[in-house]
């Protein structure tokens, strides 16, 4: 097993901020890791039966949020290989303009538990504060692997929201709520 606590591991991956035109080059990247987590059973907002051309077109809505500068997307690579992605959505209600959402943090099955997940994390944190944010929440489902992560980088549970969501293959799952005031300098 490999260990994401190792620098050596870590240092293997880069993590990218996209822009609208480097998101619709690494397309077929991005789409992969989502299609590949799907596949895998993830509860990501998407039902089976779930194609390559499904995930692509999940990410034209993204992709113009960024172009009209309402969503940051971040990107990891490992070597030239597109292994993971977060997105952080600018809340839009004008008494709001300090919060952001935390969504669909995906690592590809083949590149997990190599530190991918937290670099990802980390630098979302950091783009966080440099656009002002001050309040990050997400959600994710009760019991994985990436609510473990997100504790141990600090974030504050909520509470779990029973039968929230549902499962590729129509099975209910609870889903725990997240906060986190990022440190900025």
């Amino acid at each position: 097993m490999v260990d994401a606590q190792d620098p050596r591991v870590a240092s293997s991956v880069v993590v990218r901020r996209l822009n609208a035109v480097e998101a619709r080059d690494c397309l077929d990247g991005l789409a992969e890791v989502l299609f590949d987590c799907v596949d895998g059973g993830a509860s990501v907002s998407y039902m089976a039966p779930f194609s390559r051309d499904d995930a692509r077109g999940a990410f034209d809505p993204v992709i113009a949020d960024v172009e009209r500068g309402h969503r940051i997307l971040l990107a990891a690579f490992r070597m030239d290989e597109l292994v993971g992605t977060v997105q952080l959505a600018h809340a839009r209600p004008p008494n709001q303009p300090h919060r952001a959402d935390v969504a669909k943090l995906l690592v590809h099955r083949s590149a997990r538990r190599q530190g991918a997940g937290r670099l990802l994390m980390e630098r979302l944190e950091a783009e966080a504060c440099d656009a002002g944010k001050t309040l990050l929440v997400l959600d994710t489902v009760t019991g994985g692997a990436a609510e473990r992560l997100y504790e141990r980088l600090g974030w504050v549970k909520t509470g779990v929201i029973p039968k929230y969501a549902l499962f590729p293959d129509g099975r209910p799952c609870d889903t725990t709520v997240f906060w986190k005031q990022p440190q900025c300098p």
